[in-house]
């Protein structure tokens, strides 16, 4: 990369970073010292492809200032469980974006994809969902109470089982990652054609809405989860195959820890989503009104916290 390029790629980091050094700009610790290891490796790099350049000179006067200025300002949070969810996650979860909007749109495509296959092909259903559950809904159905499934199993094991389940899913999602994406995006695959599938069986049997109003009182944080799991796979492929100005080890480490952070950051919200589906999901008599506001304020929380909040506090960073 000539020199002119990596300065006009990197000049805006440089720029906030020196901003915080003079105390113009507020900036949390933990960024501040995200900032200083990635203008470290700027450092490394320009020693090696133009040295003696005033790239070098600056980036080094620059890691110099901040070195004793980052050590003896960062402290850690009193209580650092709340620190990560308040603030260190969100701040760095801004930066990923882009692999959460890919995780959703191949997320939505093959929901799409499960359910046209569906529609045109009889024995689709069946071969997704397997003989087993289609001829128990089917009898369901004929006992006028389609959504029995969730009234079988015991409350608690069912919020457990259903837990520990879906966290398993989100956790393959991830790892998966490690295979350029690929695995992660099969994952995505499956179990987007499954809930394609899944609804249009409902809708041919003319039960959509009543599946929909409850199937997504625990689906809509559940599947929203999924996807964020998706877009941890995504950032650990993205270490691998794009590490940018950094050495493809060091990219590598931070893909890892930042798809072990969003992940860290979905453990509650599967909890709840299990919840929901062991104790709420089963009473398929509530009203509409109450279905349609616990959905509604799960789709709220989800893109509140991973969508809305994180441009909050990078805008405030910035300020």
């Amino acid at each position: 990369m000539r020199e002119a390029a990596f300065v006009k790629q990197n000049k805006d980091k440089w720029a906030t970073f020196e901003s915080a050094l003079s105390n113009k700009t507020k900036i949390a610790p933990d960024v501040l010292s995200d900032l200083y290891i990635e203008i470290t490796d700027h450092l490394s790099y320009a020693k090696t492809f133009y040295p003696k350049s005033n790239t070098e000179f600056f980036l080094n006067s620059l890691a110099s200032q901040a070195h004793q200025k980052i050590y003896k300002t960062k402290k850690e949070p009193k209580n650092r469980i709340i620190g990560f969810w308040k603030t260190e996650f969100p701040t760095m979860f801004f930066a990923h974006q882009r692999e959460l909007l890919i995780a959703f749109l191949v997320f939505a495509f093959f929901t799409a994809v499960g359910a046209f296959s569906a529609a045109n092909e009889g024995d689709f259903v069946r071969s997704i969902l397997g003989d087993g559950y289609v001829n128990m809904t089917l009898e369901n159905i004929a006992n006028d109470d389609p959504m029995a499934v969730y009234k079988d199993m015991g409350e608690f094991n069912m919020f457990l089982g259903i837990t520990i389940n879906n966290i398993k899913v989100a956790l393959f999602a991830f790892v998966y990652g490690i295979l350029l994406g690929i695995g992660t995006l099969y994952i995505m695959m499956q179990n987007a054609i499954m809930l394609g599938s899944f609804q249009y069986f409902f809708y041919e049997k003319g039960l959509l809405w009543e599946s929909a109003r409850t199937i997504w009182i625990h689906g809509t944080i559940e599947i929203s989860v999924i996807i964020i799991a998706g877009c941890a796979g995504l950032v650990l492929a993205n270490g691998i195959l794009f590490p940018g100005t950094y050495s493809r080890l060091e990219s590598f480490k931070r893909g890892i820890i930042n798809g072990l952070k969003v992940m860290l950051s979905t453990v509650p919200f599967f909890i709840i989503a299990g919840f929901l589906e062991g104790f709420v999901t089963r009473h398929t008599e509530m009203p509409d009104w109450l279905a349609i506001l616990i959905i509604t304020a799960s789709l709220a929380l989800i893109l509140f916290y991973y969508v809305v909040y994180p441009r909050q506090l990078n805008k405030k960073a910035n300020l």
